[in-house]
């Protein structure tokens, strides 16, 4: 097993600087020398057969149970000197790791054929830890999904905002009262923002009780509740219809065999003229399993998808697509925020729960920074509508609304003085 994983990492890391202990006490060094230095052990045979085996799910995994360790550096810059060490090199596409992602992927139906009861068990699994733990790292509205650089400068807190207001944009809310359907709507953050800035009438459904919970609280809070009420449902259940619908990091937790339902289900919540946003993680190359560690520990039942099998589902819903805008680095740079708060917070995160889930939340911030840095994951927002005229005929309206909200954010009291601006009505 020793022989396999200097072999495999040796492909792996050809520049860089990586040192591996393993269980018998030797040491070998990879790459060039350059860069900042890492240094993992394997503490335990079972770690080095775990990793020579399948690593995708096994360096996870043992990291979390303590069979390995960093000795040196940190599980991000471990990942970094394994996939940007050899970027031609992809240890999934050789040898026994192929087999084993086509075994994945032929399976992967059985576990994301969701049904209402399993959606909720899985959603419960991460969106129901406690409050206090996103906290630790999430922004203050508590957006748990990519944010929008504008800048690379931006804060976390102000590219969040700046991604509700670029969704808001492209759902092109032009008259106050027009009614929204947020599904997955989170803590609430984005239905409270089309509340408030443009004057929509929100339903958001969830299946996380947290959520919900501080979701209704938030809106009483803000004295929104009659603009904005929250429903613990899946959106399978849910009535419409609904001038606009957006759905902000859901779909991934769809699950593939489901995605006609979803489209389908979407398409008859919406009337005729109305405008969808979906908002989702995605894959620019062929269709193939999640990552196993991710699956377990992090997000069962979930699925990203490439976008040739969202676009097989939506040409059979009866809706068109419009616009399809790829956000490629915005998801890297807001994990490496939440990382790096994390890390800054981990052992509040380790009172709260314990070491072993402290080294599970690291690896999966770590390897998911790394998959949106230098793997094949990105973030599609898809607008589709009904009918073509329901969005003007040029991009333009999505620059001037991110302007008119950009400003009714910064007056206060805009909306009494009725400052309010809304784009005019869509028209060829």
């Amino acid at each position: 097993m020793k022989f396999i994983v200097q072999t495999l990492v040796s492909r792996l890391v050809e520049t860089g600087n990586l040192k591996i202990t393993y269980p018998d006490g030797t040491s070998q060094t990879y790459g060039d020398g350059t860069g900042n230095p890492v240094h993992m052990r394997l503490n335990t045979r079972k770690a080095l057969w775990g990793i020579a085996f399948d690593p995708a799910y096994y360096l996870g995994h043992y990291y979390g149970t303590g069979d390995i360790d960093i000795v040196e550096g940190d599980m991000y810059g471990l990942l970094k000197a394994v996939f940007t060490g050899n970027p031609d090199f992809k240890y999934y596409d050789t040898g026994w790791n192929r087999t084993l992602e086509r075994v994945r992927f032929l399976f992967r139906w059985l576990r994301q054929k969701n049904s209402v009861v399993r959606s909720r068990r899985n959603v419960q699994h991460h969106y129901d830890l406690t409050g206090a733990l996103y906290d630790l790292f999430l922004d203050e509205d508590r957006q748990y999904s990519c944010a929008y650089f504008e800048r690379p400068d931006l804060s976390l807190d102000d590219a969040q905002l700046a991604k509700k207001r670029h969704i808001a944009a492209k759902l092109n809310i032009n008259r106050p009262g027009q009614s929204v359907l947020d599904i997955g709507c989170g803590w609430g953050g984005m239905a409270l923002y089309l509340a408030r800035q443009l004057g929509a009438k929100v339903t958001g459904v969830t299946l996380s009780d947290e959520q919900h919970a501080l979701a209704v609280k938030r809106a009483s809070d803000a004295g929104l509740s009659d603009e904005v009420k929250f429903l613990l449902q899946d959106y399978r259940n849910t009535e419409g219809p609904f001038d606009r619908i957006v759905s902000v990091g859901m779909f991934e937790h769809v699950g593939r065999p489901n995605y006609l339902t979803y489209f389908k289900k979407s398409a008859a919540l919406m009337k005729r003229d109305g405008v969808m946003l979906l908002h989702t993680i995605g894959r620019t190359d062929r269709p193939t399993a999640n990552n196993p560690f991710i699956e377990k520990y992090i997000f069962p039942g979930g699925y990203i998808p490439a976008l040739s099998e969202v676009m097989q589902a939506v040409e059979k819903s009866g809706l068109a697509i419009t616009d399809i805008e790829i956000l490629r680095l915005h998801y890297a740079e807001t994990l490496r925020h939440w990382r790096e708060r994390f890390m800054a917070r981990r052992e509040e995160a380790k009172a709260l729960y314990d070491e072993k889930f402290c080294r599970i939340w690291e690896f999966y911030l770590a390897a998911s920074e790394s998959a949106f840095r230098w793997q094949n994951l990105v973030v599609f927002q898809i607008q589709l509508v009904h009918d073509q005229q329901a969005v003007p005929l040029t991009r333009d309206y999505i620059g001037r609304g991110e302007d008119c909200l950009r400003a009714h954010e910064g007056d206060a009291k805009g909306a009494q003085r009725g400052a309010r601006q809304f784009p005019k009505e869509a028209s060829l």
